[in-house]
């Protein structure tokens, strides 16, 4: 790939910006396909459809679970491929997104950058393995004990995968709140006067929120979601408040005022 020279005024001409954009979609491409491919693989050799399925198995009359379409088994497979290569690339693929736009930023910028991509990884995986080793294994008998004696479930892996999958998703976009606060902190957009005033409503809101995305209106999960949420709230208002006051301490310039 061609490193674009800056022009005579210290900036790459657009054309070169296009350029630059062009390389950073091609390699991200890449990168997806080869986090398939090792996603694909790692999902045959370690059985990742069993692993997901695992929490469900025991409640089944017969321990298993079933596919109505003689393509489903594959479909299912290829789908818990993707999502573990598109997790595989993500790294490779804001590497490039970082690389594009970190000549543009200022250097306090760029370690906010470095630091919301950090801990939004990080935030991440904790709520995707809270959803599937806590909250998944938590609503699955409360769910399915409606049906009494009465009822038999014959669930389908299509139905349950959907489940799960939703499930992990959501718990793990939640948790990406402190890093959204702290980004909107650090460009002046919130304060921790303002998060405190309005810590009340942020409670209601969260409830509405996790009623809202968890699937099937369960009361455990709005609160197996709600509660860490706002356990994530408070950690935002003191991240504001540290942002806040560094802030306070900076010149218009952007450099530490010292005393004296």
């Amino acid at each position: 790939m061609r490193n674009p020279e800056p022009s005579h005024a210290g900036e790459m001409p657009f054309l070169d910006h296009l350029e630059e954009l062009r390389w950073r979609i091609i390699w991200s491409l890449a990168g997806l396909m080869i986090g398939f491919a090792i996603g694909f693989f790692v999902t045959l050799k370690f059985d990742l459809v069993g692993l997901l399925a695992r929490p469900v198995l025991p409640l089944l009359p017969t321990h298993e679970l079933y596919y109505t379409h003689p393509s489903e088994g594959f479909s299912l497979t290829v789908n818990v491929a993707m999502w573990l290569g598109a997790v595989l690339a993500a790294p490779w693929v804001i590497w490039q997104a970082w690389l594009f736009l970190a000549p543009a930023l200022h250097r306090h910028e760029r370690r906010l950058t470095l630091a919301v991509l950090a801990g939004g990884v990080g935030l991440f995986l904790a709520g995707a393995a809270l959803s599937y080793f806590v909250v998944i294994p938590l609503s699955l008998p409360w769910l399915m004990g409606f049906g009494g004696h009465s009822l038999t479930p014959l669930i389908t892996a299509n139905d349950y995968f959907g489940f799960a999958v939703a499930m992990i998703l959501t718990f793990g976009i939640s948790f990406e709140l402190p890093m959204v606060i702290l980004a909107l902190a650090t460009l002046g957009l919130v304060t921790p006067a303002f998060l405190k005033r309005y810590r009340r409503h942020a409670i209601v809101v969260i409830v509405v929120i996790g009623a809202f995305l968890t699937p099937g209106d369960l009361f455990w999960t709005t609160i197996a979601l709600a509660v860490p949420l706002y356990g994530l709230f408070e950690l935002s208002v003191l991240l504001s408040t540290i942002v806040y006051r560094r802030r306070a301490s900076e010149g218009p310039s952007g450099v530490a005022v010292e005393a004296g």
